[in-house]
């Protein structure tokens, strides 16, 4: 493994994180700003020149994709980008005929469209195939009827993926996968949900009432649900915090900047042990953090699977992330608490990071089974 960045890659991240900085820091889902994200090849980056993106490796999308998130103002923002990039495009990008990348990955790539990805439902959360939501077959598709809540960019997608049993007896080997046109008649989506942070990934209720789907919309075969689904969660689980990881560069930059500027008792209070002692574990945090980062990375571009990897990926980014948007709340005192000095934001923001995609709780326990416990 090699993370010795070219010139080239560098540059990429420098542009990335500057091209956030243009984007603003609303807190709040833009459809322009999704746009710019297509226009500017973020969204596209590591799919095939021939599907429709810029045929980078994943480590180079993943180096830039930190740089926006040092640049980005808004995490939830961000962690939309990922959320689309590994849980929806990486599926049908794997999956998905010849029609369903013409009509759905490209245009994500561009911008043009944003995909929800749906599995969660009221009886079904970290228990991910307890699903209720069933796929009849008809005449040229299927009916889908069922409620999924919780889901990123749920109030705003053009398309669904959304999964759904065909044989409720064979339990998730009965799990399939469709392309749900939003437009689709029986298809309603909820306002955003009020959440604690990460207000520019609104989230929300999908509910399906007799929403027709046709056939060519199934991605992979029937019962191929659980396949697709483990798939795409070890893609998320490995870089749905890529951006939160370039979220810290920026935090650690902040802190030391305020430790060395903000004096008490007639000296900068980076000078005292307690102060300093947090900037180092966040740059502790950082640096292990791109480390199991850019590993997972490397693995995807060996065409490895890894869900031991993905797994503590998981854990650790998030981790790190929430310990170290605290400590930086704490260095910065008053500052830190009162909203208008936009520090204790990234605190909230991290909090969600241990429960979605698969609670670190659970996270754990498939690291101890995956090692024999």
């Amino acid at each position: 493994m090699d993370f010795a960045w070219s010139e080239q890659d560098d540059e990429l991240k420098k542009r990335a994180a500057e091209f956030a900085g243009t984007l603003g820091s609303a807190r709040e889902f833009s459809r322009e700003a999704w746009a710019a994200c297509g226009d500017f090849g973020l969204l596209g980056s590591y799919v095939p020149e021939g599907e429709g993106g810029l045929g980078r490796s994943v480590l180079q999308t993943i180096h830039m994709l930190v740089g926006f998130g040092a640049g980005c103002g808004d995490n939830g923002f961000s962690l939309a980008v990922n959320g689309q990039m590994w849980a929806v495009q990486e599926p049908v990008l794997t999956f998905g005929s010849e029609y369903q990348k013409q009509k759905y990955l490209r245009p994500m790539c561009k911008g043009l469209l944003a995909g929800a990805h749906a599995m969660t439902e009221p009886d079904a959360g970290s228990d991910a195939f307890s699903l209720k939501t069933v796929a009849v077959a008809q005449d040229g598709g299927y009916l889908l009827n069922g409620k999924k809540i919780f889901i990123g960019l749920g109030p705003v997608c053009d398309v669904a993926l959304v999964f759904a049993s065909t044989n409720p007896e064979l339990g998730q080997w009965g799990v399939s996968a469709f392309l749900v046109d939003a437009s689709s008649d029986g298809f309603t989506a909820s306002p955003p949900n009020k959440k604690m942070g990460l207000q520019g990934s609104p989230a929300g209720t999908i509910e399906l009432n007799n929403v027709f789907v046709p056939e060519q919309n199934r991605l992979g075969p029937e019962g191929a649900g659980v396949s697709i689904f483990n798939h795409s969660m070890e893609w998320e689980r490995s870089f749905i915090f890529t951006s939160h990881v370039g979220a810290m560069e920026r935090q650690l930059d902040a802190c030391i900047e305020f430790a060395k500027s903000r004096k008490q008792f007639g000296q900068p209070i980076g000078q005292f042990q307690s102060v300093s002692n947090r900037i180092a574990d966040m740059r502790i945090r950082l640096e292990t953090a791109r480390l199991m980062l850019y590993r997972a990375a490397w693995l995807k571009d060996q065409d490895l699977s890894s869900p031991m990897d993905s797994a503590l990926t998981k854990v650790h980014l998030s981790e790190a992330f929430l310990d170290s948007s605290l400590d930086s709340t704490k260095i910065h005192g008053g500052r830190g608490y009162f909203s208008e000095y936009g520090i204790e934001a990234d605190l909230r923001d991290a909090t969600g990071g241990v429960i979605y995609s698969g609670t670190n709780d659970v996270q754990r326990q498939l690291i101890a089974k995956l090692l024999g416990v």
